[in-house]
């Protein structure tokens, strides 16, 4: 295997489906199985899933909320989403562990990074939600930040698409992949991989990015065995 940990990172709208909306049964089984895959090989993963699907705070600004509490709100989705992986994870048989920036003991522990840290040494898949716990961050920002702080070797940001491209490859036919990239590059490029705020943190600690399509089946479990699977970005 070519990493030993790893942190997949989620939009809230992976669970939508075609519907785009809530939570679908048969996606996120199938997402629990791809999971289940890499974790039967011995690697240690890590999960920071988005609330997209249920509400998301910028928007809910852009509707006349209090941005502050747009954003709680938008936290707070993301926890029900952990618990849904959560409960997906289990019902296939791999031990889990959800863990929130903010506190609610009765539904999942609190972020702990070395508690964090000992439920990967033995197996347990971590769910990490409620982002960062502080408004005007994204759930981008909130998965670089644990994958640093968990010392993952790599951070998987799952997409619909199969990489990063020159252009929007559905409104640009001429739109070329890039199998590697390097930070610069994407800077300069204006290359939409994550919000500044991630990227620069990826870029400083020197984290690699692999921006893969999720839905192929078998991806994830090609990425962790060292194939060339969508785009990696580096120093």
């Amino acid at each position: 295997m070519k990493y030993r940990r790893i942190l997949l990172k989620m939009s809230g709208e992976a669970l939508a489906g075609e519907r785009g909306f809530g939570i679908e049964a048969q996606r996120l089984r199938y997402y629990a199985e791809e999971i289940r895959s890499v974790a039967q090989l011995g690697v240690q993963v890590a999960v920071v899933i988005g609330g997209g699907n249920l509400f998301r705070g910028i928007e809910g600004s852009e509707q006349g909320l209090d941005r502050v509490q747009a954003d709680y709100m938008g936290m707070l989705a993301t926890v029900i989403n952990a618990l849904a992986l959560q409960n997906a994870l289990e019902q296939v048989g791999v031990p889990t562990r959800v863990q929130s920036a903010i506190e609610m003991a009765r539904v999942c522990e609190p972020f702990i990074r070395r508690r964090a840290i000992r439920h990967l040494e033995k197996g347990r898949v971590v769910i990490f939600a409620a982002g960062t716990g502080n408004p005007f961050f994204t759930t981008d920002t909130a998965a670089t930040l644990r994958a640093i702080e968990i010392g993952a070797d790599v951070l998987l940001k799952a997409t619909k698409v199969d990489g990063i491209y020159t252009a929007d490859p559905a409104k640009d036919e001429t739109a070329q992949k890039l199998p590697h990239i390097t930070y610069q590059e994407a800077l300069d490029r204006r290359l939409a991989v994550m919000d500044l705020t991630a990227f620069t943190l990826s870029q400083e600690n020197r984290l690699p990015v692999i921006v893969f399509n999720i839905l192929e089946r078998g991806a994830l479990y090609r990425i962790v065995l060292g194939e060339p699977v969508g785009t990696i970005v580096t120093g």
